[in-house]
C-alpha cells in the first residue's frame, strides 16, 4: 500500500490569524505538522496553501508546496485542486492532515490509509474515539459521529448524538458506558473521489454544522470509520490550545 499526504494550510483564521506560522518551541506550527507527516509511511507529503507567506516558510524547511486558489470552502476542496494539478491516478490514496495538528501521531495517519485500502467500497475513511467525559457530549467543539453496523458513518454533528431521551430530558445520570463517539478530523480519500468532490454542491447540513464531511454523506458517499489505535494528541483551535501545546513541547 502506498499513499500521499496533503496538508491544507491557510493564513486566515477567525480565532488565531496566521495559525500555521505561530511559533511552537522555535518552529512554526506547520513545520511540526509536516514533520509528523514525514514520520508516516507516505511516499509524498505536500503542503497546499493559497498564501505566499505560508509557502515561503514551508519552502524554507524543505516542503513540497502546491499553490492553490483562495476561493476554496474547505480543506477537501483544496485537496481536490492538488489532485488535479498533480495529475494523481484515480486509485491513489490521499490523506488530509490538518495544518493545526502538531501532535498527530504518524501511526494514525498510517491507520487511515490502511483502512481505506481495506474497504474498496468506501469513498472516504476517518477515525473516532470513545467519549469518556459527559461535558464533551454537549461541547459543540467536539464533533460527534454515529455509525451503522458495518462501521460506516450515518451522521456527524456538533450536537449530542445519539440523543439519550431517558437521560437528557430528566435528572437521570448518564450511564457509565456512554454510546457517544468523537470524530477525529483525519481523512483518507481516493483521488477519484476528490476529482468529483468539487462538483458536489455544498448542502445546508454542511454549512449549518460547519462540517465539510456532511457534503459527502448528503450526496450518498460512504465514509468508513475505525477506532483510533492511540490518542490523536492535542490540536490547536484556540489560544488556550496553543499555550497547552507549547507547554507539551517544552516538557
Amino acid at each position: 500500500m502506498s499513499f500521499k499526504i496533503v496538508i491544507p494550510a491557510r493564513y486566515a483564521s477567525s480565532r488565531l490569524p496566521g495559525k500555521p506560522l505561530l511559533d511552537i518551541a522555535g518552529k512554526p506550527m506547520l513545520q511540526h505538522v509536516f514533520e509528523r507527516a514525514k514520520e508516516s509511511d507516505a511516499e509524498d507529503v505536500i503542503i497546499a496553501t493559497d498564501d505566499q507567506r505560508i509557502a515561503d516558510v514551508a519552502n524554507q524547511f524543505g516542503a513540497d508546496v502546491c499553490m492553490t486558489s483562495d476561493q476554496h470552502r474547505s480543506g477537501t476542496d483544496r485537496l481536490a485542486e492538488v489532485v488535479s494539478q498533480r495529475g494523481f491516478a484515480d486509485n491513489d490514496i490521499i490523506i488530509n492532515v490538518q495544518g493545526d495538528e502538531p501532535c498527530l501521531p504518524a501511526l494514525l495517519i498510517n491507520q487511515v490509509a490502511a483502512d481505506l485500502a481495506e474497504y474498496p467500497d468506501a469513498d472516504m475513511a476517518s477515525l473516532f474515539s470513545k467519549i469518556q467525559l459527559e461535558k464533551q457530549v454537549f461541547d459543540p467543539n467536539v464533533v460527534k459521529v454515529v455509525m451503522n453496523a458495518q462501521g460506516y458513518a450515518l451522521y456527524f454533528s456538533r450536537a449530542p448524538i445519539p440523543w439519550m431521551r431517558d437521560h437528557f430530558s430528566s435528572d437521570n445520570p448518564l450511564p457509565a458506558d456512554m454510546p457517544h463517539y468523537r470524530h477525529i478530523g483525519l481523512y483518507g480519500y481516493r483521488a477519484a473521489f476528490l476529482k468529483h468532490y468539487a462538483e458536489m454542491i455544498p448542502c445546508l447540513l454542511e454549512t449549518e454544522e460547519s462540517l465539510e464531511q456532511l457534503r459527502a454523506l448528503f450526496h450518498g458517499k460512504k465514509i468508513h470509520m475505525s477506532e483510533a489505535l492511540i490518542s490523536a494528541g492535542h490540536g490547536v483551535d484556540t489560544e488556550a490550545d496553543l499555550n497547552e501545546v507549547r507547554q507539551l513541547f517544552t516538557e
